[in-house]
């Protein structure tokens, strides 16, 4: 999903680009964790076959959290942020627009909750 080009039209838009852009940051964070405590498994090229690739990060995921669990905690200032350069973004236009507007729809009726939504805290 990507968020609506600026200036939004509405403020459905704007809630929509505030929420995807926490949503974003948790998600970032996340890899940025899964990152440092498997970096010599996701700071090179993965020598699996892509079919595997999301076996490898479930299992990277889960045994991160079990060691969470038990209390092994990544050091920080051990922890490199070093991403490399971004990744090129797509300009054309997503073919999944309707999905985003039919969400930024959802997520900005003050009614309607969605219970995706908090199950983490996006502030």
């Amino acid at each position: 999903m990507t968020p609506y080009r600026e200036p939004v039209q509405n403020a459905v838009q704007a809630r929509y680009n505030r929420k995807h852009s926490r949503a974003r940051n948790i998600v970032e964070r996340a890899f940025g964790m899964l990152k440092t405590r498997w970096r010599s498994i996701f700071f090179k090229a993965l020598e699996v076959s892509p079919a595997f690739v999301p076996e490898v990060i479930a299992c990277c995921t889960v045994l991160h959290n079990l060691s969470l669990l038990i209390g092994d905690m990544v050091d920080p200032e051990v922890a490199e942020d070093d991403d490399g350069p971004p990744e090129p973004r797509n300009t054309e236009a997503s073919t999944g627009d309707h999905i985003r507007d039919n969400l930024a729809a959802a997520v900005s009726v003050p009614g309607n909750c969605v219970p995706a939504l908090h199950e983490h805290d996006y502030l």
